[in-house]
């Protein structure tokens, strides 16, 4: 299997943690994002979304981290990432589904402000911007700390793909000025993301 990616972003990172902590050996493509690698007719021609990460199975082509996630999963039956019991199934997917709707959108917007502009030359950071970011984070950041209290994980006792989906953008935390600080047991959970192997050897060679 292929994997298109850029080391920095979180959704290819969140993958590529998945795809360690599974085992699973994936061939590694870096789409260069600042450079506008994502926007070639020959990427555009696997995701006409033009964005990364995207994953080439032979034949099949997929793109969508979170979908990436569950198609690796479904490749090693049985790992504690996932479950086959329905209620726990649901928890997953419920922090999955919150990352995609709420916690992904409430950080991007600081990762698009002070990363993703100083990339591409576009300015500063936009005031208003940063304005409705910090409402959105903090309302969400409140939900995640009170969720962890007295958790060690997301769902259950272990790690599971809830954990790295969620936890990703974190890599972000100071680049992006993620108002993460006062969140004690947010910044708690993510140590223990930062302490597997999976995430260690999903690190980018070099740092923002």
């Amino acid at each position: 299997m292929k994997l298109y990616h850029f080391p920095h972003s979180p959704n290819s990172r969140r993958v590529l943690a998945v795809a360690f902590h599974l085992g699973i050996e994936l061939e590694l493509e870096t789409i260069a994002l600042p450079t506008g690698a994502h926007m070639q007719p020959d990427f555009v021609k696997l995701n006409p979304n033009h964005k990364i990460p995207t994953l080439v199975d032979g034949d099949f082509v997929l793109w969508e981290s979170t979908a990436i996630m569950h198609y690796l999963v479904s490749k090693k039956p049985g790992t504690s990432l996932w479950s086959d019991e329905p209620r726990v199934q649901a928890d997953i997917y419920r922090w999955l589904y919150w990352n995609i709707a709420h916690w992904s959108p409430a950080c991007g917007i600081f990762v698009y402000e002070y990363v993703v502009k100083q990339f591409r030359n576009l300015g500063g950071p936009d005031p208003e911007e940063l304005t409705k970011g910090e409402e959105l984070f903090h309302r969400f950041a409140q939900v995640l700390e009170d969720h962890l209290k007295r958790r060690q994980w997301l769902v259950g006792d272990h790690v599971t793909l809830a954990d790295y989906a969620t936890g990703s953008f974190l890599d972000m935390a100071e680049p992006a000025h993620i108002p993460v600080a006062g969140y004690g047991e947010i910044n708690r959970w993510y140590g223990n993301i930062m302490n597997l192997d999976a995430w260690k050897k999903s690190a980018p060679a070099n740092f923002l």
